[in-house]
């Protein structure tokens, strides 16, 4: 319709050129009229062949684990249409945020989408879930639905390549160590993980972001937070089976838990992508590191098996 409009007005200025060529206008305007013509007749051409840009779904999903329904934010390529299937990352936000905040504070995600041809799934883990199953309280159980039940709903209403090899899953902070601890948990589900300024160890912060509601008082649940922290999961890891990139800020306080993170990794011979560059722990620095992080997921879908 946009063409068509166009394409309408340009034959209306010729209209409007011409008559006014018959009643004898100047050589100097005749010359103006066809230059307009011209460019609009360029415009035209050059706008015909825009292609559409990443759709965006916000979509209520069901938890039969906690018995709600959560909102989800469904980035699809443009190409979605065309494909068959294609390959999906979820995408998780930090502690005080929400589904929304990937979309509305870098909408270039969606250019990412497209850049790459894949889904991005930003998924809700409530406001300091940490994407546990907290064994404090039973309704909580953000691992069972960001790991199953959202990846299950996601399959079932969206052409998706159902295998780990074509799922990944990143965040920041919070949401950086829910990626890396729901890999970890569920290698059968994801095959590719990252985490940007992740609070790979949080247990240097045991009065913050409401992790006590979820594993206890840390002075009393030691080994339950041991248990539940990243950097103590690495044990569960066979090498090379889980695509890894991990990066962080020089500024950021998760800064020295990341470097713990990586020499253990090392340590542990487990092989993983690692980055640190100058930046804090803001959205100038996730905004950056997300088109890297999903440049690893998109190497890691095309590679040759």
């Amino acid at each position: 319709m946009l063409h068509v409009q166009f394409w309408n007005d340009c034959v209306t200025i010729k209209t409007i050129f011409s008559f006014r060529a018959n009643n004898q206008i100047s050589l100097m305007n005749k010359r103006y009229s066809i230059l307009v013509i011209f460019c609009i007749s360029l415009f035209i051409t050059f706008t015909c062949d825009v292609t559409f840009a990443a759709t965006v779904d916000t979509v209520s999903t069901y938890s039969a684990a906690m018995n709600k329904q959560i909102k989800a934010v469904v980035v699809k390529p443009d190409a979605y249409a065309k494909l068959k299937d294609m390959p999906v990352v979820y995408l998780l936000h930090g502690a005080g945020g929400n589904y929304a905040n990937w979309i509305n504070n870098v909408p270039e995600i969606k250019d990412l989408a497209d850049q790459y041809q894949m889904m991005i799934v930003c998924a809700d883990g409530n406001v300091t879930s940490w994407y546990f199953d907290s064994p404090v309280d039973k309704n909580w159980r953000y691992e069972t639905y960001v790991a199953t039940e959202l990846v299950n709903w996601v399959d079932t209403h969206y052409k998706t390549v159902k295998d780990r090899s074509q799922r990944g899953i990143v965040g920041l902070s919070m949401g950086g160590h829910g990626a890396l601890y729901l890999a970890f948990k569920h290698q059968d589900i994801f095959g590719v993980a990252g985490s940007t300024s992740g609070g790979v160890d949080f247990r240097p912060f045991p009065k913050n972001w409401r992790i006590a509601e979820k594993l206890g008082p840390y002075e009393q649940n030691q080994e339950v937070w041991d248990k539940n922290t990243v950097i103590n999961m690495i044990d569960m890891l066979t090498p090379g089976k889980l695509a890894l990139m991990i990066d962080c800020g020089t500024e950021d306080f998760f800064y020295t838990v990341n470097l713990q993170f990586h020499d253990k990794l090392l340590a542990q011979k487990i092989p993983h992508d690692f980055i640190v560059r100058p930046g804090a722990h803001n959205w100038a620095y996730w905004s950056n590191s997300i088109k890297y992080q999903l440049l690893f997921m998109h190497t890691y879908f095309t590679k040759k098996n």
